[in-house]
This record gives structure tokens, C-alpha cells and sequence, in this order.
């Protein structure tokens, strides 16, 4: 009886073949993973830039109406100051008001409210420090998404590197963006 012969060329490139797509499908595996991680940190980011900004925009609010509130005190001020001075210019007699107490308790408060502003601008400050690298960080990472996306379509490992240097990049930001 004669032997079938089996031709096992076409079978072990196909086999090389299966193996390198294999392989592809565990590159296209990391970059969607990585890309997860990516979108993720991004979420993160974005959150706390927003809630930064907000903090800032409130602690701005707030210094705003202690200036406005310093504003009226001085002009109480110097409407006593006004009045003692034609009390005293108009009379012929001795004046028995006096707004030394009145002038000196509206300088005292004056200083407390100014020193509240300027706590509240230094704290707005410090929100849009942090804001900025947080923003930044979200920037960072959008855009390895993106070139992490185009590396899946187009099948190019060295953009999704790139992408990856990104995400490192932001990162990097990210914890500037959460330092004190």
C-alpha cells in the first residue's frame, strides 16, 4: 500500500503564521490596557483640576467681599473722621462727641478684614497652582489616548511608545499637580 504524503511546508508556515498573529494580538492587548490606564488617569486628573479651579474661583469670591468689606469700613472711617473734624471746626463750644473710639475700633477692624482678603487671595493662589500642572497632566494624557488609538489602527509600536512617553510625561505632572 503506498503512503499519503502530507505536504508539512505549507503546515509549519502556517503554524510561524498563527504564532506572529498571536503575538500581534498580544501587542493590540497591552496597547488597550494601556490606553484604559491612560483614560483613567486622566479621569483622575481632570477631577481634581476641577475641583482646584473651583476652590480658586470661591477663595477669589471670598477675598473680593472682604475687600468690598474693608471698602465700607474705611469709608466709615473717614465719615467719623469728617464729622469730628467739622464738629470741631463749627463749634464754638467744646465738643462733648468724640469718635476716637469709633475711628480706632474701624482701624482695628480694617486690619482684620484685610488680613482675611489676603488669606483668601493667597489660598486662591495656591488652588491655581495646583491647577495648572493638573490641566496640564489631563493634556498629557488626551493626547497618548489619541496616538495610542492611531498605534492600533496603523499597527505602529513606535507611536504607542510615544503615547507611552506621554502618559509618563503626565504623570509626572499629576504629581506635581497633588504635591504641596
Amino acid at each position: 500500500m503506498e503512503e499519503i504524503e502530507i505536504p508539512t511546508e505549507h503546515l509549519h508556515e502556517e503554524i510561524q503564521e498563527k504564532a506572529a498573529e498571536e503575538k500581534k494580538e498580544k501587542w493590540i492587548l497591552l496597547v488597550a490596557l494601556s490606553t484604559a490606564f491612560m483614560a483613567v488617569l486622566a479621569a483622575i486628573a481632570g477631577l481634581m483640576a476641577g475641583h482646584h479651579a473651583n476652590e480658586a474661583l470661591i477663595e477669589r469670591v471670598k477675598a473680593s467681599d472682604q475687600w468690598s468689606f474693608y471698602q465700607s469700613k474705611n469709608l466709615k472711617e473717614e465719615i467719623a473722621v469728617s464729622t469730628d473734624k467739622i464738629l470741631h471746626t463749627l463749634s464754638t463750644k467744646p465738643v462733648t462727641e468724640d469718635n476716637s473710639q469709633t475711628i480706632a475700633r474701624y482701624e482695628k477692624e480694617k486690619g482684620e478684614i484685610k488680613k482675611a482678603a489676603e488669606e483668601a487671595e493667597k489660598s486662591s493662589e495656591e488652588h491655581l497652582g495646583k491647577h495648572v500642572p493638573l490641566a496640564t497632566a489631563v493634556t498629557a494624557f488626551q493626547i497618548a489616548i489619541a496616538i495610542s488609538a492611531i498605534a492600533i489602527l496603523t499597527r505602529r509600536k513606535k507611536l504607542w511608545y510615544g503615547g507611552m512617553l506621554l502618559t509618563v510625561i503626565g504623570i509626572c505632572f499629576l504629581i506635581m499637580g497633588l504635591l504641596p
